[in-house]
């Protein structure tokens, strides 16, 4: 019995602690009553370690009422525009096709860079989630995030602002405020350049310059609250606030020299540095030969050699070498230090991840999250506006217990629980096979005893 027991609650507890939600939250028909409006804002290269090392006031303010999930694990390469993508396709880079800063294409014979970026050929091989969305019938609306100011499968963002890193943080909040008060929008994105500005500039480690950065981060984020309460849309949408990537010190004696290794007239410098993209003009085995020795903080990988859980070498994109720096050192040609802060390394250092906090009607309050993955943020949004998710590499389960629909038990919990209850019906059980085996007293037992009485008093008498 009490195995049988066990074996039932184990099952129970077992199917608690996958999270339970409410059947409205799984509904896959759309409907402008049922989908909450959803806004994702991304301040550029907020480091995750920053939260411990500053003071964000209205940011604290935002999760104490929300989720904090501590750690994002971006995707390789640790850049802005493989990042911001990966968001909102829930891709790895070599899934939706935006790999760097700095691309080429040798079957098309194009090139990408941060200011030719235009070509809706560069952006197709995935589906962001503003164009999901407006596919179902609804509006998006974009203050600047990647992409959403070309078409894409034929669709631009409803509303957008085209990238210019002069407009104000306060001019974007507005524009974006007013485009929610609409009811068909239900999703917008909002991008703002620091701290990975001021980060790229003077490095991380400058407390002085980082305290000012952040500070103004901070305040921007409180300007945020403030106009989303002015319109009557703070305590009626939803918001996720994240990052692409973190930022780490670099120094001039830290540098990597191609010159050193190899004469420039043998290959063509594609993207620069933590990880540079190699496309060999001479013989590649010999190109690679002299890069793989050139400094021991930099690794040189033939693309079918690149490690599996980069998840990078599966697109055309990809050149034949990829050279990754070690943390903090910089790949150049022949130059000097060309800024004091980088990203783009390993995406398995702490220096490297993100964070994001939410806040919203389906958020729970006060709850906080070691860490889940860049590409689960997806999934979690394709929830929120129950929007069927298209392929990609993330899973709903990584943040689901995020959702005040859900009841999620950690596992040491269900443990507990279920050792408690085995062991108060195991203490049952034993109770009663105890009182059984105990049972009534025997009459023939007393009945033996007044014969042996009976005789004892003869033996007396005689």
């Amino acid at each position: 019995m009490p195995a049988c027991c066990f074996l039932i609650v184990l099952l129970v507890f077992s199917g608690f602690s996958t999270c339970h939600g409410h059947g409205t939250e799984n509904e896959t028909v759309l409907g402008n009553s049922t989908v909450t409006p959803l806004l994702l804002v991304s301040f550029d290269g907020f480091r995750a370690d920053y939260l411990k090392k500053y003071s964000f006031p209205n940011l604290e303010k935002f999760f104490s009422d929300g989720v904090l999930v501590d750690h994002v694990s971006n995707v390789f390469i640790t850049k802005t525009f493989p990042n911001h993508y990966s968001i909102v396709t829930g891709r790895y880079a070599e899934s939706h096709g935006i790999l760097s800063s700095n691309m080429y294409d040798p079957d098309a014979n194009k090139t990408f860079s941060l200011s030719n970026d235009f070509d809706s050929f560069w952006w197709e091989q995935a589906t962001p989630l503003w164009v999901s969305i407006q596919q179902k019938g609804f509006k998006s609306a974009a203050a600047m995030w990647p992409g959403t100011d070309i078409k894409i499968h034929n669709l631009t963002a409803s509303y957008f602002l085209k990238y210019q890193h002069n407009v104000p943080f306060q001019e974007r909040v507005d524009n974006l405020t007013k485009w929610l008060s609409q009811d068909l929008v239900k999703f917008a994105t909002l991008y703002w350049e620091e701290p990975d500005y001021s980060g790229h500039l003077y490095g991380p480690d400058n407390i002085k310059e980082m305290t000012k950065a952040l500070k103004q981060v901070d305040d921007h984020i409180g300007y945020l609250i403030d106009k989303l309460n002015q319109t009557g849309l703070w305590s009626n949408i939803n918001i996720i606030i994240t990052s692409d990537h973190g930022m780490v010190q670099c120094a001039p004696d830290r540098l990597i020299r191609l010159d050193d290794c190899i004469g420039p007239k043998n290959y063509t410098l594609v993207d620069m540095t933590p990880v540079s993209a190699i496309l060999p003009l001479t013989n590649v085995t010999y190109v690679y030969d002299l890069l793989k020795k050139c400094n021991p903080h930099m690794k040189a990988y033939m693309k079918e050699d690149i490690p599996d859980r980069l998840h990078y070498k599966n697109n055309r994109r990809i050149q034949p070498i990829i050279l990754v720096a070690d943390e903090g050192w910089t790949i150049v040609r022949n130059g000097s230090l060309p800024r004091f802060g980088d990203h783009g390394y390993d995406n398995t250092l702490p220096s490297m991840h993100p964070f994001l906090a939410a806040h919203g009607p389906a958020f729970r309050k006060g709850y906080r999250l070691n860490s889940i993955n860049t590409v689960d943020i997806y999934s979690l949004m394709c929830h929120l506006l129950r929007l069927e998710e298209q392929p990609n590499n993330g899973t709903f389960t990584n943040t689901k217990c995020m959702l005040a629909s859900q009841w999620c038990v950690n596992l040491p919990e269900v443990i507990g629980i279920v050792i408690g209850v085995f062991m108060v019906l195991t203490t049952l059980t034993c109770l009663i096979i105890i009182m059984k085996n105990k049972g009534p007293p025997s009459s023939r037992s007393f009945a033996r005893l007044e014969l042996q009485d009976d005789d004892d008093d003869d033996a007396l008498i005689g």
